[in-house]
């Protein structure tokens, strides 16, 4: 099965756990991989204005991928989608920050586009809301179906 990864907002603004950048990082290094980097422009999106919490300016991926796109909200840009279709991949596996909203939205835009998303859920963490990311599983079950919850269930060929 031809497959990416999308790699959602491992950046340094949500701190992630060490184990979570090394795991994602060896797992990237196996397939075609694109990753999202959150910046803040308050002109674009109000985080600060609506939210009084807002990511960094300048932000990179801590996770080195094929390629990187930058946002300034949940969504993942139009160009990403446009790239992971170009790639001709059945599946886009997806991992990353937030899965209760960013990785979530994400997966809303894959589906949408016929991508056919999958969760990696150990390797993704919620937001604050939820850091064990376990909402942010059962709403893309919900959803989107396929939650890979081991590297066991992940098939690589």
């Amino acid at each position: 099965m031809r497959q990416a990864i999308l790699i959602i907002d491992v950046q340094p603004s949500f701190s992630p756990p060490e184990p979570l950048v090394r795991d994602i990082t060896a797992l990237a290094a196996t397939l075609p991989s694109v990753a999202t980097v959150e910046r803040h422009d308050e002109t674009v999106t109000p985080f600060e204005a609506q939210l009084g919490w807002k990511p960094g300016l300048s932000d990179d991926s801590l996770v080195p991928a094929d390629r990187v796109f930058v946002k300034h909200g949940y969504l993942p840009p139009p160009e990403l989608i446009t790239h992971l279709k170009t790639l001709d991949v059945e599946r886009v596996l997806v991992c990353g920050i937030q899965a209760d909203t960013c990785v979530l939205g994400a997966g809303y835009c894959l589906f949408d586009a016929g991508l056919r998303p999958t969760l990696l859920s150990w390797l993704t963490v919620g937001s604050s809301l939820d850091r064990s990311g376990e909402l942010g599983a059962r709403l893309w079950a919900h959803h989107f179906g396929p939650v890979l919850r081991s590297p066991q269930e992940l098939t690589l060929d």
